[in-house]
């Protein structure tokens, strides 16, 4: 137990003062901490044990490899009991309901809990790079436009402790997408994008679908795509439409910046308003089919779809959401042939 109080109901937390993102102090609130005990994992608990991912690996950039009950943050204790249980608590039922039950969630909880998850893993790549088993490729660390969005994401994350209102929008794009079981053979699959910030995992029939930091342009612009995919989808065309999810991010050219209003006596939350600060830059970078393709490529690993038939009409490459005429195209089993699906 920290012998320190816990900050003020309505005070925010800056990590980027000092980039305090270590075991010592309280992600949420910057308490000092003391690990192991001032811990909680960054899959919790009741997931871990409900997919067995306690001793499951996941590969982290600088390729070492780590068991899911290894990855955890600081947390303090009244972080912990106060803001971050009752969240699990509460995705947790919704869970035991499947995707009715996380349909009915609201935005922020989706978001809050997504978030938590992804700051987990972030946090844990950037501290990694301090002492890398192999040096990435592309180091986070010096990644400045990521580093903006990381800070960009962290503001409306913390209504996870302050009650905390976003002034008309949504601080992220979250798509509840639904698997059809007739293929499906993975009960939990999770998998990101940490330059872009987008984020997905799957729980038996629910896929979670996200751009944390993005103002919910992205859903947006995929309104249409994602009213077509409100139905049980192969495998093959959640893939897809990930694809479409992350190639957006990538594309998007834009960071929010967020402003907490002053607090006055008798408030009982922070309110928060964004602005998109250059208007006069494009919000997407231009699309181009090619990198799209490239982004199938990587979610189609599975069924080994080369990139020559993904792009055998360049003007429009493969999909398995629409058919010819470009229609809502019910998939039941994959063809033998990926060919046979335009």
């Amino acid at each position: 137990m920290s012998e320190f109080p816990p900050r003020a109901a309505l005070s925010l937390y800056d990590p980027f003062d000092g980039m305090r993102f270590g075991m010592r102090h309280c992600f949420l609130c910057g308490t000092p901490t003391t690990p192991p005990q001032d811990t909680i994992p960054v899959f919790a608990e009741w997931l871990m044990q409900r997919y067995n991912l306690h001793e499951r690996q996941i590969k982290l950039l600088d390729m070492s490899i780590v068991q899911y009950q290894q990855l955890r943050i600081a947390c303090c204790a009244h972080c912990r009991t106060q803001h971050v249980a009752p969240l699990e608590a509460r995705v947790e039922a919704a869970a035991t309901e499947g995707i009715a039950g996380f349909r009915r969630l609201d935005e922020q909880t989706l978001f809050l809990w997504l978030g938590k998850m992804f700051y987990g893993i972030l946090v844990t790549e950037l501290l990694n790079e301090l002492d890398p088993l192999a040096r990435p490729q592309y180091p986070l660390a010096e990644n400045a436009l990521l580093l903006r969005r990381f800070q960009a994401f962290f503001q409306p994350l913390q209504a996870l402790r302050v009650p905390m209102e976003y002034d008309d929008f949504t601080p992220g794009s979250v798509f509840i997408l639904e698997t059809d079981p007739r293929e499906d053979t993975m009960p939990f699959e999770y998998d990101d994008d940490l330059s872009t910030i987008a984020f997905s995992i799957k729980l038996d029939s629910t896929v979670l679908v996200a751009c944390l930091v993005d103002n919910g342009i992205i859903q947006q612009a995929m309104r249409r795509v994602y009213q077509d995919a409100y139905r049980p989808l192969h495998p093959v065309q959640i893939a897809e439409f990930k694809a479409r999810v992350y190639y957006a991010a990538y594309l998007l050219n834009i960071i929010p910046d967020y402003y907490p209003r002053a607090v006055k006596p008798g408030d009982t939350e922070v309110i928060l308003d964004t602005l998109i600060d250059d208007i006069n830059t494009a919000i997407f970078n231009p699309w181009e089919n090619s990198g799209y393709a490239q982004s199938l490529l990587e979610m189609w690993k599975k069924w080994q779809i080369p990139l020559d038939e993904i792009m055998r009409n360049p003007a429009e490459p493969l999909t398995f959401l629409y058919d010819a005429d470009g229609q809502p195209q019910l998939l039941e089993q994959f063809p033998k042939k990926a060919g046979g699906i335009r």
